[in-house]
């Protein structure tokens, strides 16, 4: 936290460097002293300081000023810092100005000049104001803010991508917020512009998209090698373990992220089956000390930024980007994973970011304090989001379309659940409909053992449905099963295309596509089971045949 600032304006330069110095002498330690002769530029200088997220615990200023009086400066002073102490520093001849000004600006004490002895004139009476400010001192947060309305998709998105990527910062509601209503009209941004974002250094975006944040925040979405050894794409369990095992082997790895570190067991709260966490850990936590690790082998990690095809080119690949730019490595290993399943039923889509999401409960939990709240799941997933929502809503319902949650979430995960009063588990099932204006307010739910259906109100919807890979983008040289995964090793043997695509005597490796040299591992891979250790255990297996291939293709 930066330290509380004593302003000090006088337009005489020497008294001006004696209270300056004598500020410094005694308050140093504890407050940042700022002086200026120019009670203008000291008023023009107020916002970008409020901007930066400053803190003004006292002006000390003369009356008698040429540019300005010094009422007419502690009252815009008092504006923009009202919280201030108010301090003037008058001749004898004015303090019938300074005792009017008691009252119109609610000043607290007027000192006479000279002051000399400070330790009897000036410490003394400044101690007494400056124990009182602190009393009721609050420190303002000093990271990025986040202003935008919380039923807003594109607020949604950024909440999302900044907690994703473990970035300090303050949500702040436009509707209820005084201090998201001040950094707004401080800046001249109108409402239709938001959200906005405002960094520390009182720079701010307006609507801005994750790779402007990136940018701003310096990190880096562009590749500094011309070819890696390996490029990992995708950063959950699977990629992580991936890059930390190809860094500490010596091989160039990049690891190429489009969202942010983690996956979806990154938006995890609480991991309670992972080996050697016996009381478990949140998944962001579990994705930074990878990150750290990784990088800490030397791994290039390039985030948020997409990979839309990879293009073969003699034995290696050309990893396209949508921003244009291409990227070459001899090897690939794609861990991209899986998303969550659409719920299309009725008016759900429209309310999507806007009461309805998909994972993201713990970037949402605190909006819904106090409030009722549905989860759509059965899986370990919806059992951890339950849980760390309990804590913020007043009730949870997870509706699932079975009897029970025995044949889906672990038992841990039940026995926790059915310890929870606020958590209430709705069987047999289904969510057909939402009702709301502007954002989430209701939902239509149908009885699957009647087809009867009855109406609830609802603030929020968190769906946690299904398992849908993120392959899309990988096209036909790539063999996927009929639901969207990717084969490897002995299972590519049963596909007719595989004759054509597989032209070396040796046989696929057992996490190789049928293009020699990609690789997959985790829960994009067919036939992967989805678990962090086990994503964890392939991506590391990943860099075994890596290294196999590598030698084998002589690169």
């Amino acid at each position: 936290m930066t330290k509380p600032i004593l302003f000090a304006i006088d337009d005489d330069p020497q008294v001006l460097r004696a209270v300056t110095r004598d500020l410094r002498s005694k308050y140093r330690s504890d407050y940042r002293v700022l002086s200026t002769n120019s009670p203008k530029e000291a008023l023009d200088t107020l916002p970008e300081l409020k901007k930066k997220g400053e803190t003004v615990a006292l002006f000390l200023s003369d009356q008698r000023m040429p540019e300005m009086i010094g009422v007419d400066f502690l009252e815009g002073a008092k504006k923009i810092f009202p919280d201030a102490k108010r301090v003037l520093l008058t001749a004898y001849s004015d303090t019938d100005a300074a005792i009017k000004a008691i009252n119109e600006v609610q000043l607290d004490y007027y000192l006479l000049k000279p002051w000399d002895p400070p330790e009897e004139k000036l410490y003394p009476i400044l101690e007494d104001l400056l124990d009182e400010w602190q009393a009721n001192f609050r420190p303002e947060f000093q990271g990025i803010k986040l202003v935008g309305y919380q039923y807003s998709p594109k607020s949604h998105s950024i909440k999302d991508y900044l907690s994703g990527n473990l970035i300090p910062y303050r949500w702040l509601d436009i509707e209820n917020s005084d201090k998201a209503a001040e950094l707004v009209s401080g800046s001249d941004i109108e409402h239709k512009d938001l959200p906005a974002i405002f960094f520390e250094d009182g720079s701010h975006i307006t609507n801005p998209s994750p790779i402007e944040i990136a940018k701003q925040l310096g990190r880096s979405s562009s590749a500094s090698e011309n070819i890696y050894d390996v490029a990992i794409i995708g950063a959950g369990p699977a990629g992580l373990a991936a890059a930390v095992y190809g860094g500490s082997e010596g091989l160039k790895t990049l690891l190429i992220e489009k969202r942010a570190p983690g996956g979806q067991a990154g938006t995890s709260s609480r991991i309670e089956n992972y080996l050697g966490f016996p009381k478990g850990l949140s998944g962001s936590d579990l994705a930074r000390r990878a990150i750290t690790q990784a990088t800490r082998f030397g791994v290039e990690f390039l985030s948020p930024q997409e990979v839309v095809n990879i293009k073969l080119n003699d034995q290696y690949k050309t990893i396209c980007m949508a921003d244009g730019s291409e990227i070459n490595a001899k090897a690939v290993v794609v861990t991209t994973g899986v998303n969550y399943r659409k719920l299309e039923n009725g008016a759900i889509p429209d309310f999507t970011g806007a009461g309805v999401y998909y994972g993201a409960a713990m970037t949402e939990a605190h909006a819904f304090k106090d409030k009722q709240v549905y989860l759509v799941g059965g899986g370990n997933s919806a059992g951890q989001a339950a849980m760390y929502l309990s804590t913020f809503a007043e009730k949870v319902y997870i509706a699932i379309r079975r009897d029970s949650l025995a044949s889906s979430m672990s038992s841990y995960l039940i026995d926790q659940i059915n310890g929870t009063e606020n958590i209430e588990l709705l069987t047999h099932r289904e969510i057909v409909d939402a009702r709301g204006d502007g954002h989430l307010q209701g939902l239509t739910l149908k009885n699957c053992e009647d087809d009867s259906t009855y109406d609830v109100d609802a603030d929020g919807l968190f769906i946690f449905i299904g398992a849908k890979p993120y392959t899309e983008w990988i096209h036909d040289h790539v063999i996927k099963n009929n639901r969207g995964f990717i084969e490897t090793g002995r299972e590519l043997t049963k596909y007719d295309e595989y004759p054509k695509l597989w032209k070396l005597e040796r046989q696929p490796y057992m996490l190789e596509s049928c293009s020699p040299g990609i690789f997959a591992a985790g829960d994009v891979r067919a036939g992967a089971m989805n678990r962090v250790a086990s994503a964890v255990g392939e991506g590391a297996m990943s860099i075994k045949y890596v290294h196999e291939y590598l030698a084998d293709s002589n690169l």
